[in-house]
């Protein structure tokens, strides 16, 4: 068996949709024999994991699974390897650098994240 990393992409749809579009990018670790096996099990995910709800407010709330965007074959686990990476643009640079301290900040608070073991 190998190991895969798979993107997998939901658009979330609130209401009637008349909204800035919202995506949703997961990152998911496959386990599969080869490249055709792991793709189909990422979109067995996306499919099984779409889900349609109502909010606080009452209006429907949809994650359709678009598609898996991206798939690689991990074949060394090394220290401080590159697994992801986006350039974002933001409309404000401070507001945006912000958010990522305070996202640091709630990591190092809430040790549930460093106790996080997936099996």
């Amino acid at each position: 068996m190998n190991w895969y990393l798979a993107k997998i992409s939901f658009q979330i749809i609130c209401g009637e949709g008349n909204h800035h579009p919202q995506f949703d990018e997961q990152l998911r670790l496959i386990s599969a024999r080869d490249e055709e096996e792991a793709l189909q099990k990422a979109r067995t995910i996306g499919r099984k994991e779409q889900d349609t709800f109502l909010n606080q407010h009452q209006k429907l709330v949809q994650w359709k699974f678009i598609d898996v965007s991206e798939l690689y074959k991990i074949s060394d686990l090394i220290d401080g390897a590159e697994l992801y990476s986006r350039i974002e643009e933001p409309t404000n640079a401070d507001t945006y650098i912000e958010l990522i301290h305070r996202k640091a900040q709630h990591i190092e608070s809430h040790t549930t994240h460093s106790l996080l073991q997936l099996v």
